[in-house]
């Protein structure tokens, strides 16, 4: 079907309109964070421009925060990820003994709202004595996440012409060269786009640190340390909060971005090979 200019015109217009309103909360945010302090007292300890993430950074102390945040995330991702590779693999390609039970078993995992495991979760590891510890945040997290990454790689895996299979059999392949040899190197989209999801659910969640996590100063995530630092107290530092926003999101920005193009890179040389 031919695209008219008009049509052409018409649909980046709307594209266009479209990124102008997704952008305009976090533009004014950054332009908010490089006001200078407009009241007197505890506003003014931001000094204007990037004064404000000085102040921000040395008040709310987010470097402890940043690290954390950064341990809890590539530590979820990469558990989670060579889980969900191999349990993928072995739903897709090999009988597995209730294998769909273990399916239903993870379907109920990932549309059941996780907030209702919150209080269980937090008298489990408050029994571990686990509270107020890494562990609090990246075992939950990783059990979370597994039934959506299984799923996800059990999809991709099941999608692998079994040609490409039987032709490794038969040059002698184990089922583990298989994964290792075949599978992974064609699979390698899924798992950025993968990474990519759980990065950033991870990095954002929020409830769980602050059950999990309430005292440990020095493992609190960023967005606790955020919500922590924008309390009542910080609402005449408009600027400052807004500049230490930025501060934690502009991390999970970059990574985006960073995987987004490792994405690309893949779909292409899946596409080439």
């Amino acid at each position: 079907m031919r695209v008219t200019r008009t049509e052409s015109a018409l649909t980046h217009a709307v594209l266009v309109v479209a990124a102008l309103v997704a952008a305009f909360p976090l533009a004014s945010v950054v332009v908010t964070s490089l006001g200078g302090g407009r009241t007197g007292g505890a506003g003014s300890a931001g000094s204007g421009g990037f004064g404000n993430y000085v102040a921000a950074w040395t008040q709310g102390g987010f470097g402890s925060a940043l690290v954390s945040s950064a341990v809890v995330a590539i530590t979820v991702v990469l558990v989670t990820a060579v889980v969900a590779c191999l349990a993928g693999y072995a739903l897709a390609h090999m009988r597995v003994p209730g294998g769909r039970i273990l399916l239903g078993l993870l379907l109920v995992g990932l549309v059941l709202p996780y907030e209702v495991t919150v209080l269980p979760l937090y008298q489990m590891l408050a029994g571990w004595g686990l509270v107020d510890t890494y562990w609090a945040l990246i075992l939950p997290q990783v059990g979370l996440s597994i039934p959506l990454g299984v799923f996800w790689m059990r999809s991709f895996f099941a999608s692998v012409p079994v040609e490409l299979l039987e032709a490794a059999r038969i040059d002698g392949a184990g089922r583990f060269r298989i994964l290792r040899d075949v599978l992974m190197p064609v699979a390698m989209p899924a798992v950025a786009t993968l990474a990519t999801i759980l990065f950033l659910f991870t990095w954002n969640e929020f409830l769980l640190a602050l059950v999990l996590v309430p005292q440990n100063e020095a493992v609190q995530t960023a967005p606790l340390s955020l919500s922590f630092f924008s309390g009542a107290e910080r609402g005449a530092q408009p600027d400052v909060t807004a500049a230490a926003a930025v501060l934690v999101a502009l991390p999970i920005v970059i990574a985006y971005v960073v995987l987004q193009r490792r994405l690309i890179t893949g779909l292409t040389e899946g596409a080439v090979k």
